[in-house]
């Protein structure tokens, strides 16, 4: 019997809409980058793009447990000299953009540094808001929080 390996024509892929209110950001991220992958499905090959696209509205209305909110502090650098820049969770869900914050953790749990990860990456489309400009591609709801009770925060 030979190996199965899936051809970039093969791949059927489909656009899924996750509502981000109220999830776990880490679970979320965690299911949205296996999604990405394709790991989901029974064709998965590493080295090709198997995955669907994903879109996440409201962003900013996503939790994270304990205390990660105040002390879990992300760290960026401006290319000045002393210009290293730090805000935590918290700061970053409430502030300006936090869609970013979804799409760092999304990143971070892809393949590193490869171009089939930032391929991968570009098909997922995150908003702060409940709105998106995706309707003509007829997105598949997935409500992952009755996937699993600890998906969902509610306090």
């Amino acid at each position: 019997m030979k190996t199965f390996s899936a051809k970039e024509s093969e791949v059927d892929k489909k656009w899924v809409l996750i509502d981000a209110d109220g999830l776990v950001l880490g679970r979320l991220a965690s299911l949205v980058a296996m999604r990405l992958r394709g790991k989901h499905k029974a064709i998965f090959t590493p080295h090709v793009d198997t995955g669907d696209h994903v879109i996440v509205i409201n962003a900013a209305k996503v939790r994270v447990t304990g205390r990660k909110a105040e002390r879990s502090v992300f760290h960026w650098h401006t290319g000045y000299p002393g210009g290293v820049k730090s805000a935590t969770i918290g700061q970053r869900l409430s502030g300006r953009f936090p869609e970013r914050v979804i799409m760092k953790a999304v990143e971070r749990m892809l393949p590193k540094e490869s171009p089939l990860a930032r391929r991968q990456l570009t098909k997922l489309k995150v908003y702060g808001g409940a709105e998106h400009p995706h309707e003509a591609q007829q997105p598949e709801t997935l409500d992952v929080g009755a996937l699993n009770r600890k998906n969902k925060r509610t306090d």
